[in-house]
């Protein structure tokens, strides 16, 4: 028992405090051996702790990964479940460039079921799709955006294809889509294409020039074409619809509104206001499941044909009826259509009987009871041959020569549409004509001798016909030369030894021998030698012959010569004035302009005081030289405008600051005269582009005018508009007024009107204002009326100017 206790003890107990005096009386062997003894049994006791505490934790880690290993077989489970309740395939991309992985049932996409031919999308989805998942997968792989998109395949299923980024792998889940899902794509789909076929129809009905609109239930507009809206002046279809601008009127709307609760259309051709225009419309409106529907076809065109065809049916008729030969139409049928009065009057038939359409061959019996027609051995083969030429396509000719000794000449044409058009043309007279035909060539021979104007007749083959006497002492031609209808190259030959003129003689022989559709009428002058012009023309006649006309005008051209040389020298005079003038104000400027200086040095008093009259003296002076200055610079101003060398100096005029200060210029006389001046400016009038110089100078001179010709107490007004893209100046009195016989010529140089006035002038003031107006690009308009004063209004561009506002910025 104490053995098998000691056998059972540890080694740690050998080290107890009974042995350990023991133990160091050993040997040093023995310590060494105790030693390593001791050291395995810690080592031992160490690994067996170490052994039993791993194992501890291995089996608390195989405890967990067997619950783990559990629930990824659940979770397993769970996702092929889900996978299996619906028709899905999962793609799974493990980088750019590895492998792939297909899950689920991806037999139903495509077929035969493949990994590969499943991310062949082009090879089951409708290539729009297909290439815009094929895009989506690629930027998921690359840069791993998501999606989600929804596809149609080729067989017309819905496809959801979902992408997204999942640890760093590309997945893509394709779902066919079923149940209210797939039909409520189905219907956008559908309404989709109802759109667009909606905005294809409504795309289209724009596109037509007829006007057409839909109503709703409540007979209200809800949807018109741009034609409807052009017709109706409307900006667009919801502006027609929201203020029910209306294409008929009130009467032909309730007519329709009638027609379309009664279930009927409505037809009728109306007038209406199109686009400001009365027009002529055939209104067609039928009713809709959910209102009407109307299109309107402009017919005026179509109208206005149908009145022409009517007028000239109409003046066909009337025409032949004036028409002397005797027509008569018969239709397929042979039943008379038409007949003129000469039919009537030839045959002395009744309108009665005419009325009834009877047919070619009752006429032919009733003509042959009367008889009037010609006497034939077998009149009935004689009236089979006539009725033959209702089946011949050729007209036909024939005579007839009636037992009252009158022939005709009848001609049976067949018509388009059938039936036969008889003309029937007495020619009975065509040889008593013949006879007289020769009288009239002798009248008219002996007409023409008696012309002091020179004519001759050339025929087709360019013989001479015709010719007068006048022709004859022209030309200086004998009778012999001129007998035998000698060609025109002959007479030509005669006449150029008076007239050696070879481009004028052979324009005429060119109009006379030239082709009939290439003569031209040919007008020339011919010089000759003898101091004579004469006037020549070649004039073709519709039979092809050519009737040449000389015409003696020498006294005419020796008067227009001498006109011409009498403009001459005006023209000259009228220059070497305007010279004269602009030499002369130049040299009189120089020495005046030293009369100002010295005067004004005088008024000044610096060499010396002056006593009160010659202070007066000096400002007389001085006022002269001033107004005689003026006058000047308007002479010099005239004759820079008439060279064309004046330059205006554009800026930006204040309107307002302008009148004013070519008011102020005229302030003195104002006063003296006892004269009122109004300014009517309105406070934003601005500004506008132009020579302010240049436009202060006109309204000086309008004032001075207004103010010269205006009694005392009057009042001048001076007014400033804008009117459109104008700047509009005027100047009004209420002085003596212009009489109409005045009025045109006062923007004449040097016109100057007084009328009684004490206004005195050299006649320029006008005249500088109309040119420097019409330099600024405008113009000047005057209203006036004795006893009721004048209006001058100057009309200026206004370009870029703008109100008060713009001055400022």
């Amino acid at each position: 028992m104490g053995a098998c206790a000691s056998a059972a003890a540890g080694p740690l107990d050998l080290l107890n405090a009974d042995f350990l005096p023991s133990l160091l009386w050993f040997d040093p062997r023995s310590a060494f051996g105790f030693a390593i003894l001791t050291g395995l049994v810690i080592f031992s006791t160490t690994l067996a702790i170490l052994h039993i505490r791993e194992r501890r934790i291995w089996t608390e880690r195989e405890r967990d990964l067997t619950a783990e290993l559990d629930h990824l077989r659940d979770a397993a489970e769970r996702a092929e479940l889900l996978m299996g309740s619906d028709r899905q395939a999962v793609v799974l991309w493990s980088g750019r460039d590895g492998g792939v992985a297909v899950e689920g049932d991806f037999a139903s996409f495509v077929q035969p079921a493949s990994p590969g031919r499943l991310l062949a999308f082009g090879s089951w989805l409708l290539p729009p799709d297909a290439g815009q998942i094929e895009a989506a997968v690629e930027r998921l792989r690359d840069r791993g955006e998501g999606f989600r998109l929804v596809a149609r395949s080729a067989e017309g299923r819905f496809i959801e294809a979902e992408g997204r980024a999942v640890g760093g792998r590309a997945l893509l889940r394709l779902r066919e889509v079923t149940g209210y899902r797939a039909d409520l794509l189905r219907t956008e789909e559908e309404q989709a294409e109802m759109r667009r076929r909606l905005d294809t129809l409504r795309a289209l009905l724009d596109s037509i020039d007829q006007p057409v609109w839909l109503r709703g239930p409540d007979g209200q507009l809800t949807f018109a074409n741009r034609a409807y809206c052009a017709a109706v002046e409307a900006a667009d279809a919801e502006d027609a619809c929201r203020r029910s601008l209306e294409l008929m009127e009130r009467g032909d709307r309730a007519e329709a509104a009638r027609r379309r609760e009664a279930g009927e259309v409505f037809r009728a051709r109306v007038a209406a206001i199109v686009a400001g225009a009365r027009r002529v419309l055939d209104i067609t409106e039928a009713p809709l499941p959910a209102g009407a529907g109307g299109i309107a076809q402009d017919v005026s065109e179509l109208e206005a044909l149908r009145a022409d065809l009517q007028r000239l049916m109409k003046a066909h008729t009337r025409t032949l009826d004036q028409f002397p030969t005797a027509v008569a139409m018969f239709d397929s049928a042979q039943r008379l259509v038409f007949h003129n009065a000469a039919y009537r009057q030839l045959w002395h038939l009744d309108d009665a009987f005419l009325g009834s359409r009877p047919t070619d061959g009752e006429i032919l019996d009733r003509l042959r009871s009367l008889r009037l027609l010609p006497e034939q051995a077998d009149y009935r083969a004689w009236k089979a041959g006539m009725l033959d030429a209702y089946r011949s396509l050729e007209p036909r000719e024939t005579w007839w020569y009636l037992p009252d000794r009158r022939t005709l000449r009848v001609v049976a044409n067949p018509n388009p549409q059938g039936g036969l058009t008889y003309l029937f043309d007495d020619v009975s007279d065509r040889m008593h004509l013949e006879s007289r035909y020769n009288s009239l060539i002798k009248v008219q021979s002996e007409t023409l001798n008696t012309l002091s104007e020179g004519v001759a007749l050339f025929g087709a083959d360019g013989r001479l016909r015709l010719f007068n006497t006048a022709f004859a002492k022209q030309w200086r031609l004998e009778a012999a030369a001129l007998a035998g209808e000698p060609h025109v190259s002959k007479i030509v030959e005669l006449c150029a030894a008076l007239s050696p003129q070879d481009g004028s003689w052979a324009d005429l022989t060119a109009a006379v021998s030239g082709f009939s559709d290439t003569r031209l009428r040919v007008e020339t002058r011919m010089e000759r030698p003898d101091g004579s012009v004469l006037e020549c023309a070649a004039e073709p006649l519709p039979d092809g012959s050519t009737l040449l006309t000389f015409v003696d005008v020498t006294a005419s051209v020796n008067v227009e010569r001498a006109l011409t040389e009498r403009n001459e020298a005006l023209e000259l005079a009228s220059r070497l004035r305007n010279e004269f003038v602009h030499h002369v104000s130049y040299e009189l400027r120089s020495p005046l302009t030293n009369i100002i200086g010295f005067t004004e040095l005088l008024g000044a008093e610096t060499i010396g005081e002056l006593n009160e009259r010659q202070r007066e003296y000096a400002a007389h002076i001085m006022q002269s030289s001033a107004a005689l200055l003026a006058i000047i610079n308007d002479i010099l101003d005239l004759a820079s405008i008439d060279a064309d060398t004046i330059e205006l100096a554009r800026e930006r005029i204040d309107i307002r600051a302008t009148i004013e200060a070519a008011a102020r210029g005229i302030n003195d006389r104002l006063v003296e005269d006892r004269l009122n001046l109004v300014v009517d400016v309105p406070a934003d009038i601005g500004s506008f582009t132009g020579d302010a110089k240049r436009v202060r100078q006109i309204l000086f001179n309008l004032l001075s005018n207004a103010a010269g010709f205006s009694s005392p107490g009057q009042t001048i007004t001076v007014r400033a508009r804008r009117e459109g893209g104008d700047i509009v100046l005027s100047v009004t009195d209420h002085g003596r007024g212009i009489p109409e016989e005045v009025r045109e010529r006062v923007f004449d140089r040097f016109e100057s009107h007084t009328a009684g006035s004490g206004h005195r002038g050299v006649g320029l003031g006008l005249s500088i204002v109309r040119s420097f107006v019409e330099l600024h690009g405008g113009r000047v308009e005057l209203q006036s009326s004795p006893g009721a004063g004048t209006v001058v209004t100057c009309y200026f561009p206004a370009e870029d100017g703008g109100p008060a506002e713009r001055i400022a910025a």
